[in-house]
C-alpha cells in the first residue's frame, strides 16, 4: 500500500432552491425551484501522524460537512436567488412576501452558481488539502462540473 499516496475524497450535498433566469427566453425565465444535488471533492494525502487523531483521513467528513454547509447549505438552502438586474427582484411583492431572497449579481444559472461556490469554498478548507472539483446537478438529467485541472 502507497501510504504516501493522494486520494481524493467527495462528499454529497442536496438542497432546495428556486431561481428565474431574467431575459432567457424559455420557460426558466419564470420563477421554479429545483432539488440541486452537490458534490464536493477534495485531493489531499491522509495524515499519517500516529498522534494525530484523524489519522487515516484526509479530512474528517464532518468537516468537510460544516464547511459547505455554513458557505452554501445554510445561505441557499429553500431560497429564492434572482439577478439583480431584473427590475421585479427589487419589487417590494418580492420583498415582502419571500423571507430568504438572495440577489446576485450574475445570471443564476447552474454554471454561474458552480463558480460561485467555488469561490465561497476556495481555501476554506485545511491546508493539506485542495478543492478540485465541484458537481452540481440542477435536475436527475443536468449539471455542471468545475475542476480544478481545467481552470
Amino acid at each position: 500500500m502507497a501510504l504516501d499516496s493522494k486520494i481524493r475524497v467527495t462528499k454529497d450535498f442536496t438542497f432546495d432552491m428556486a431561481h428565474a433566469l431574467y431575459g432567457y427566453d424559455g420557460p426558466c425565465k419564470n420563477i421554479h425551484g429545483h432539488t440541486y444535488h452537490l458534490s464536493v471533492t477534495l485531493l489531499g494525502k491522509p495524515i499519517a501522524d500516529i498522534e494525530h487523531v484523524k489519522l487515516g483521513m484526509v479530512i474528517d467528513f464532518g468537516d468537510l460537512k460544516d464547511v459547505v454547509k455554513r458557505e452554501i447549505i445554510e445561505v441557499f438552502d429553500h431560497a429564492l436567488v434572482l439577478n439583480e438586474e431584473a427590475p421585479y427582484s427589487k419589487s417590494e411583492v418580492i420583498s415582502n412576501e419571500f423571507e430568504k431572497v438572495i440577489l446576485m449579481p450574475f445570471q443564476p444559472t447552474c454554471e454561474n452558481l458552480l463558480l460561485h461556490f467555488v469561490n465561497l469554498l476556495d481555501g476554506k478548507f485545511a491546508h493539506n488539502t485542495k478543492l478540485i472539483s465541484l458537481r452540481l446537478q440542477e435536475t436527475p438529467n443536468s449539471g455542471a462540473e468545475w475542476r480544478l485541472e481545467d481552470n
